[in-house]
């Protein structure tokens, strides 16, 4: 059975742990002559050590300096904030307002050039409609303590959709059929929505796929998540967003494998999946970017298609 995000999080927390107890380890110190040297009291270091307190940038700078391992505090340092920044509850993103929440993801999208959603409870932010968008972040201007920005966030979530019409982005959603029939909003604003998403198979950058009740499961369906790139997975539950970045400790060829083997992977699973019905499929997405094929189709339906000639030649 896969783990959960939250999970994922915590176990990235406890790897960390485990690096600062090898430090102490590795030092000949025992917990409580490491916690005299760093000045605090041995439950912290047992706190930290079992991965239920997070060390701040000061702590790890105090437990290298007692173990004399100065030179593992970049590293530790980075990983800390790495992990930190993993398991954010709603509630602090929200602080800030939902505008500058939006933005994160607006400005996420835009450096992309593969945008891969999967949802499991509504339309992926990147296509829905305004009067969607604002069912959807009213409830959570309802009962955020945050500013009340409600329609500069709304205004920002539609911001969000540039790269299905800009720049060289590709795009693919699934979703399951059940968020086609969730009454998020009156039905007017659903039957715009539901026009929205058929709209969508005019758009070349964007492919959009729906698995439907009757599909034979072998897996149920899970938290909503985006992958960006190769680089980002988000993940959201219902309390907290879970961010699992790409793994820092490769490079070079080894992150080039690991990021062409997670794209043919991942799309090959979203493209393979039995009984999901695709307004535009990916391969077929992939396939029309190709401009000789796009005429030769252009031909065999009967338009006129001009002599061309395909050179490398600028002359």
């Amino acid at each position: 059975m896969a783990s959960s995000p939250s999970s994922a999080a915590q176990s990235a927390r406890q790897a960390l742990a485990d690096r600062l107890r090898d430090l102490r380890r590795d030092a000949g110190l025992t917990g409580r002559e490491l916690s005299a040297r760093c000045g605090w009291h041995p439950a912290k270091t047992t706190r930290i050590q079992k991965g239920e307190s997070a060390p701040s940038d000061s702590d790890i700078r105090a437990w290298c300096a007692a173990c004399g391992a100065e030179n593992h505090i970049p590293a530790l340092i980075a990983a800390s904030r790495s992990v930190a920044s993993m398991y954010v509850e709603w509630k602090r993103l929200q602080r800030a307002g939902l505008q500058q929440l939006q933005e994160t993801y607006t400005r996420s999208y835009r450096d992309s050039r593969l945008l891969r959603f999967y949802s499991s409870d509504v339309v992926p932010g990147m296509l829905q409609t305004p009067g969607y968008a604002a069912a959807i972040l009213s409830r959570f201007a309802d009962r955020a303590s945050s500013p009340a920005d409600l329609e500069q966030a709304i205004a920002q979530r539609v911001r969000s959709t540039e790269p299905m019409y800009s720049g060289n982005h590709r795009i693919v959603c699934l979703v399951e059929e059940s968020v086609l029939r969730y009454r998020i909003a009156e039905p007017a604003v659903m039957a715009d929505q539901l026009a929205r998403l058929l709209s969508i198979k005019a758009l070349p950058r964007v492919s959009l796929g729906i698995i439907p009740f009757t599909t034979q499961r072998t897996i149920w369906p899970v938290e909503t998540f985006h992958v960006v790139d190769n680089r980002l997975v988000e993940v959201e539950l219902v309390t907290a967003r879970v961010r699992v970045t790409s793994p820092p400790d490769l490079d070079g060829q080894d992150r080039r494998f690991a990021a062409a083997q997670a794209f043919w992977g991942a799309g090959g699973i979203l493209a393979s999946l039995p009984g999901a019905h695709y307004v535009n499929h990916p391969w077929h997405n992939r396939a029309a970017e190709y401009k000789p094929a796009q005429l030769a189709a252009a031909q065999c339906c009967g338009f006129q298609v001009p002599h061309t000639l395909v050179t490398n030649d600028a002359h």
